[in-house]
């Protein structure tokens, strides 16, 4: 008997053949596609097993916008990463580390799990550090870190909780336990008045009660003159 052929076919069998091969092919090149992403996520999360790896840094974060399945985010944690990373350069690398193991994109989820101050605070931490971090360069004070600093500050007092405007009191004090000295903070409440108009210490007072406003001042009271 004679074999079909493609010719044998009529126009309407040569178009659904022709169809069911393309959905073959595209099925096989998705499950490939798939494997593969599974594959570099799997070797993502074996590097996040070292301590300090941006892999490590990635899995943080998603940590902190999961919070053990409780409602929200830790965004303590988020912060305590953030200040952590010690480079603009290995920002980068999070973000592709956090590409890799989860199929998504660390400032679109930074931005979903974080009030707009609060991101704001993230970013200005990132954008005070070096691009390249050298652990034998000794410790300075630059221009853009007074700058990342009195932002941050001035996000802790702008935030809001619904219709409530409110105070970040942990961001404060995490912006004032980074300060080295007193010199440094005199050197941001000038930096911090040229940025908003406003005088640091004014501002902070308004923003905490008194039994809150004394700790943040011995914190800074604490640390050396220069």
């Amino acid at each position: 008997m004679k074999q079909d052929t493609l010719q044998d076919l009529t126009a309407s069998e040569r178009i659904k053949y022709s169809l069911l091969g393309i959905i073959v092919l595209g099925g096989t090149v998705i499950i490939g596609r798939n494997m593969v992403k599974k594959a570099v996520a799997k070797n993502e999360q074996r590097k996040s097993l070292n301590d300090g790896s941006s892999a490590t840094y990635a899995k943080q974060l998603k940590m902190a916008f999961e919070n053990d399945g409780w409602w929200g985010t830790n965004k303590e944690q988020v912060r305590d990463t953030m200040r952590a990373i010690p480079s603009k350069s290995e920002f980068r690398k999070v973000m592709q580390s956090y590409q890799k193991m989860y199929n998504r994109v660390l400032l679109a989820d930074m931005q979903s799990e974080l009030k707009s101050t609060e991101y704001n605070e993230m970013l200005s931490i990132i954008s005070a550090k070096p691009e390249h971090y050298n652990p034998n360069a000794p410790p300075k004070i630059s221009i853009a870190q007074l700058q990342g600093w009195a932002k941050r500050l001035k996000a802790a007092f702008d935030i809001t909780y619904g219709i409530f405007p409110g105070t970040d009191e942990p961001a404060i004090k995490a912006v004032f336990l980074e300060i080295p000295s007193q010199s440094t903070f005199n050197s941001l409440r000038i930096i911090y008045r040229q940025q908003y108009g406003n005088d640091l210490l004014q501002d902070l007072q308004s923003e905490l009660e008194f039994w809150e406003y004394e700790p943040m001042i011995q914190i800074i009271k604490s640390k050396p003159i220069h």
